[in-house]
């Protein structure tokens, strides 16, 4: 897919109002340490306006579980958003091989996107996506190499807009961060927290 014109700035500097909002809103989130977050170039005509981040968790100098978020606007509306504004995501993480084989992975991890976003309060409309594992297993010269599996989630909803026609987007990037910790299997950020199931370590440092 083509990327957009380069565009921390342009982003906050075009578009209509209740855009600049939500992107300076995306901007001013706080969010947890382990989480290294950028602005990226966004995917182009998806939306007449579209503003994009990229967030890797990172501990003891390992990457633990990466994903890229888009927000996207369309001022006339949209009808299969059911509303002016989408978000899009994508996640992914490295497994240890025998979680990676559990029959019911997809669904628990389909439900850490929802459940992130409903443990913030959040509300949002028309949730798609999809939950795929693959599975590497090297041979020949690369037969010393262990097994890898990885998991990862596509999905996109549509954020309710508040006043002014705003979405609560940093609170929709949180809840984000909290299904990028999640996957990569950190413990709760709080107590509030401590019902969360995540995913065990991996084993060691993975290449991407």
């Amino acid at each position: 897919m083509d990327d957009a014109k380069e565009g921390d700035g342009d982003a906050r500097e075009t578009g209509p109002p209740p855009f600049r909002a939500a992107v300076d809103a995306l901007r001013a989130a706080r969010l947890r340490p382990e989480i290294e977050i950028d602005p990226t170039r966004p995917p182009q005509r998806l939306a007449p306006y579209a503003y994009a981040l990229e967030a890797a968790v990172v501990a003891d100098d390992e990457d633990l579980a990466d994903g890229r978020l888009i927000l996207l606007h369309d001022p006339a509306g949209h009808d299969a958003w059911q509303g002016s504004f989408r978000l899009v995501t994508l996640v992914r993480a490295e497994l240890e091989p025998e979680m990676a084989a559990d029959p019911l992975l997809p669904d628990v991890s389909w439900s850490w996107l929802t459940g992130a976003l409903q443990a913030r309060g959040l509300s949002y409309g028309e949730p798609s996506g999809t939950v795929t594992r693959a599975s590497s297993h090297y041979f020949g010269g690369l037969s010393e190499r262990p097994s890898a599996s990885q998991i990862e989630i596509r999905a996109s909803w549509t954020p309710r807009e508040g006043l002014g026609g705003v979405p609560d987007t940093a609170t929709h990037l949180a809840a984000w961060c909290d299904l990028l910790c999640q996957i990569a299997g950190l413990p709760p950020a709080g107590p509030g927290d401590a019902s969360v199931v995540t995913l065990p370590q991996r084993r060691g440092p993975q290449s991407r």
